[in-house]
């Protein structure tokens, strides 16, 4: 199964209300997340001391703050 079909199915379980499908979508989506938080990254200023797991990392939490 490709990772895009296994994303697509991991959601369909998470729309059905399996409780476990959630705890499945991070690891697949982690590495690529980070990517391109690094990408990101590289279009800051020079000294930007945040990295690339670091703003991944913040990401959900700053969206609780809203």
């Amino acid at each position: 199964m490709t990772p895009m079909n296994e994303v697509t199915r991991i959601l369909s379980g998470i729309e059905a209300g399996d409780p476990h499908a959630a705890a499945q979508l991070l690891p697949l989506v982690y590495d690529e997340l980070r990517k391109l938080a690094a990408q990101k990254l590289t279009q800051e200023k020079p000294g930007q001391t945040l990295e690339a797991t670091a703003l991944v990392h913040e990401t959900p939490s700053g969206k609780e703050k809203t």
